[in-house]
C-alpha cells in the first residue's frame, strides 16, 4: 500500500494525473487535476484501489480529503468511481455538514447519487467523521461564493480577483451580486 507519491506532474487530464516519479510515469485519478500545475513537483497522498481486472491509484492533494474519500467509500454501494465526482464537486467542510445535518438534498446534486444512496452516506457517516477540516464560517463562504461563480462560467483567475473586494456580511445572494457587478468593471 502507499501512503503518497512525490514527483513531476506531466500530464494533466479532465480526471486524472500522470506523475513522474525517477522515470516512472503514474496515472492517479483525482478529483480535482486542475489543481496540480504541469511540470512542478506535487505530492499527492495515494489511495491503491485493487480488483479482479484493475489496479487503480487515487491522489488527493490533503489527508483530509484522502481521509473523507475512504469513509465514503466505505459506504455500501458506494465505489471510487462514485467518490471522486462528490469531492470534486463539493467542499469538504460542505460535505460532512451535509452528512451531519441529514441534508439529503445537498448530497442528491451529485453525479450519481439518488435519494436511496444520500440516506444510506448519512446512516452509515452520521457522527463518525471526526476530522480535523481547517476551515472557518467566511472560508466555507468563499468555497459557496467560488463555487457559484465558477457555476456561472467565471474563471479562477477572475474570482480571485474580486474575492477580497466582497463584503462578506450579506447572505450568499448579495455578495453573488456584488461579485458580478465588480467582475463587469
Amino acid at each position: 500500500m502507499y501512503s503518497y507519491i512525490k514527483g513531476i506532474v506531466t500530464e494533466i487530464n479532465s480526471n486524472y494525473i500522470v506523475i513522474d516519479n525517477n522515470g516512472i510515469g503514474f496515472l492517479i485519478y483525482t478529483p480535482n487535476p486542475f489543481a496540480f500545475k504541469e511540470n512542478e513537483e506535487a505530492k499527492i497522498h495515494i489511495y491503491q484501489h485493487i480488483r479482479e481486472e484493475e489496479m487503480s491509484l487515487y491522489g488527493f492533494k490533503t489527508l483530509e480529503e484522502k481521509e473523507l474519500f475512504l469513509k465514503l467509500m466505505g459506504v455500501k454501494g458506494i465505489g471510487p468511481k462514485m467518490t471522486l465526482p462528490i469531492l470534486a464537486t463539493g467542499s469538504i467542510s460542505g460535505i460532512i455538514d451535509a452528512i451531519e445535518r441529514e441534508n439529503v438534498l445537498y448530497l442528491k446534486k451529485f453525479p450519481k447519487i439518488g435519494d436511496k444512496v444520500a440516506k444510506q452516506i448519512i446512516l452509515d457517516l452520521k457522527g463518525k467523521l471526526n476530522m480535523n477540516v481547517t476551515s472557518d464560517d467566511s472560508n466555507t463562504n468563499d468555497e459557496e461564493l467560488i463555487e457559484v461563480l465558477l457555476g456561472l462560467g467565471y474563471k479562477m483567475p477572475d474570482i480571485k480577483k474580486v474575492l477580497p473586494n466582497i463584503n462578506r456580511e450579506g447572505d450568499i445572494g448579495n455578495q453573488v451580486k456584488e461579485a458580478l457587478r465588480l467582475m463587469m468593471k
